[in-house]
């Protein structure tokens, strides 16, 4: 098997500072540490875009923290609204600026 070059050159458009990639993986590894830590607690998070969610931490990975959030009921009203589970919201770990732990 044999490798083709392309008949044109790549131009690389990004590439990360060595330094701002394990500053990213540090961050991302602490506050994946805090999020296993605060497992099925209620939290607030904001992103440092400003958008604020508060749901409970139902699971984590390398890249994501998990929130369940309430998911109301769309123009429905009755017994039947009940029926409805909370909606899962995966956030990105390097996104996140503050979680705050709500006590309820």
């Amino acid at each position: 098997m044999t490798y083709s070059q392309p008949m044109h050159q790549e131009q690389v458009l990004y590439q990360a500072n060595p330094h701002t990639v394990q500053t990213l993986k540090s961050v991302r590894g602490h506050v994946r540490s805090i999020g296993q830590h605060y497992m099925n607690k209620k939290v607030r998070v904001q992103t440092i875009d400003g958008q604020t969610y508060e749901g409970t931490i139902v699971m984590v990975d390398p890249g994501h923290i998990y929130l369940a959030i309430p998911a109301a009921p769309r123009g429905f009203w009755g017994p039947s609204a009940s029926f409805y589970n909370n909606a899962i919201l995966p956030l990105v770990l390097y996104n996140l600026l503050v979680i705050t732990l709500l006590y309820t």
